[in-house]
């Protein structure tokens, strides 16, 4: 047998219900979708304020793009850094309360060359367990020794950076955690950080635009603020348009533009979805009543979802994940929702950990409540019709 037999590793991936199919969305991003050709109430997207289909964003998106054109021809280094990018990153500093940021054309780009450009062979990371792929990517491609925490673990975090001998220290860590929806400690671990001279490098990809005054992430919510942060975020989930940024200190931000390699050797990302991020800026800074409307949104599911069998995790994010634990279960779920025209995902490892597959449900502004209604009591519908 061929050492590429792909077809037979293909299958083996559907004998542990591991295999994973797209589906054709034929519509804007919204509540309310057209998906392989039949309308479904989505539960999907990371689209927290409602803004991916923002008409005052498409147009800035449009209006660029008759100025400037689209594409940005060459990498920031070259020629491609252009006056609109210039102008984001500014925006994103100002808004961040950082020195400096630097703009990406993802977050996974973004995590990838911040990490590896602050730590080498020789240096420590210390990455909680339920850390994001790119992050874990990341740290292992920086050949730093990785040291792996229990998730929120503090006094695990503690003990091993006080064992550690190394040059530089990072403490890695998302601010909201993707699948879980629940809080990074962050005041603790920026103590730990002081304390072990080590950087606090934070993944705020699902808290930026929804979380703190403004809409200023997690990092606002929680008030910390420090020269050792290096604050990643991204622009294609609250903000609805793409990309992703770095925002920190003046002298780390110049450096990850000399030695973040997916920034150097990358081409930059289209001018226009810049303008399209501004306008978005905009409107997180001042889209007070979206975040109210989610909080009562996110209020209304936890109330109104008391699963019998299954676990509601502890999460006030957008981010509710119901556990159902196996694989197989998870998807029949999940296709019984479907069936009834209510699109959530199942989750499986190695996305998280094996026994815990889940439906990942994410809520937007952009969702009212008769939506979570129906998403209530679609739920208590299978759940009853799928019990022992």
């Amino acid at each position: 047998m061929s050492a590429f037999d792909f077809e037979s590793d293909i299958d083996s991936l559907r004998e542990q219900t591991l295999f994973r199919r797209r589906r054709v969305v034929e519509s804007a991003c919204g509540p309310e979708l057209t998906v392989d050709g039949e309308p479904v109430l989505a539960f999907c997207s990371n689209d927290y304020l409602g803004l991916a289909a923002e008409p005052a964003i498409a147009e800035a998106v449009a209006e660029a793009a008759r100025q400037h054109g689209v594409g940005s021809g060459a990498s920031h280094l070259i020629s491609g850094h252009h006056s609109l990018h210039e102008a984001l990153e500014s925006r994103l500093a100002d808004f961040t309360g950082m020195e400096r940021a630097l703009s990406f054309s993802t977050g996974y780009l973004a995590n990838f060359a911040l990490i590896t450009a602050i730590a080498g062979r020789g240096d420590a990371v210390f990455s909680d367990a339920l850390n994001h792929a790119s992050l874990i990517d990341a740290c292992r491609l920086s050949r730093a020794d990785v040291h792996r925490h229990p998730h929120k673990d503090v006094r695990s975090l503690a003990s091993n950076l006080a064992r550690s001998t190394a040059r530089r220290k990072l403490v890695v860590t998302d601010a909201v955690f993707s699948m879980d929806g629940d809080i990074a400690p962050l005041p603790e671990y920026l103590a730990l950080c002081e304390r072990h001279d080590a950087m606090l490098v934070v993944d705020d990809a699902h808290g930026f635009g929804v979380l703190g005054a403004s809409g200023r992430g997690t990092l606002a919510l929680l008030g910390v603020s420090s020269p050792r942060i290096a604050y990643m975020a991204t622009l294609g989930k609250a903000a609805g348009v793409a990309g992703a940024f770095v925002a920190g200190s003046a002298g780390m931000i110049e450096w990850l533009l000399q030695k973040g390699r997916t920034y150097i050797f990358t081409t930059a990302a289209p001018p226009l979805l810049s303008a399209g991020a501004m306008k978005a800026l905009e409107l997180i800074e001042h889209g007070d009543h979206r975040r109210r409307h989610l909080r009562r949104l996110v209020a209304r599911l936890r109330e109104g979802l008391r699963p019998a069998r299954w676990s509601l995790l502890d999460s006030e994010t957008a981010v509710q994940p119901l556990v159902i634990g196996g694989n197989a279960e998870t998807l029949r779920v999940a296709d019984a929702l479907l069936a009834e025209g209510v699109w959530v995902p199942a989750i499986r490892p190695p996305t998280v950990p094996a026994g815990a597959a889940r439906l990942r449900i994410s809520l937007s502004a952009a969702h009212t409540e008769a939506h979570v209604d129906r998403l209530v009591e679609a739920l208590r519908r299978v759940e009853a019709a799928t019990g022992a």
